[in-house]
């Protein structure tokens, strides 16, 4: 079973990041869930969602304590590290939202391999594509190429049945120039190391 915790803030789009993530794994044949966990927060307000994919029928009813993968939405929660990377697998996976390359004091904090740790500009690019700086489809484009869990093709196709019309089109090219993006950090770092 794969398990991602996305976090972020109100207004993100945090909750439908999950939802598509399920989608894309129902359109490859995967089993999923995906679901929130929030309770009066308000835009701007961190809040978490969840989403587990698997080969076979998923019986787990509770949130990710164990995450294979983190999707970071807001890097400002970086800051406020309390309980941000609690459970993460030894080898998973961390997918920020930065348009930066991240400093080693910021990074110290990440308990999981250089190599799986990769910062993108999302909402740079969604404001970009979609104008306006809500990161989750880019997001969503980023983390299948970077942990291989799902298929971009997927991902494009839960985006579309999520957005209809221009702006469904919008976050597609988002999610595709953010895939682009990380493939070329990625085959970067793997040339590095070999």
């Amino acid at each position: 079973m794969f398990q991602i915790r996305i976090h972020g803030r109100g207004g993100q789009g945090v909750v439908s990041a999950a939802e598509m993530l399920s989608v894309a794994a129902f359109i490859e044949d995967k089993h999923a869930q995906a679901f929130p966990s929030f309770g009066s927060e308000r835009t701007g307000a961190p809040v978490m969602s969840f989403c587990r994919v698997d080969d076979k029928p998923i019986r787990l009813r509770e949130p990710v304590m164990q995450p294979n993968a983190l999707i970071i939405q807001d890097p400002t929660l970086l800051l406020l590290p309390d309980h941000l990377f609690d459970g993460l697998a030894p080898d998973g996976f961390v997918l920020i939202n930065a348009s930066h390359r991240l400093n080693p004091p910021e990074l110290v904090q990440v308990p999981c391999p250089p190599e799986h740790r990769l910062a993108i500009g999302a909402s740079e690019l969604a404001l970009k594509y979609v104008r306006r700086p809500v990161p989750n489809a880019a997001l969503l484009g980023a983390f299948a190429a970077f942990t291989g869990a799902l298929r971009l093709e997927s991902i494009v196709d839960a985006i579309r049945e999520k957005f209809s019309g221009e702006v469904g089109e919008a976050n597609v090219e988002a999610a595709q120039a953010a895939w682009e993006i990380a493939q070329e950090i990625v085959a970067g770092a793997y040339a590095a190391a070999n």
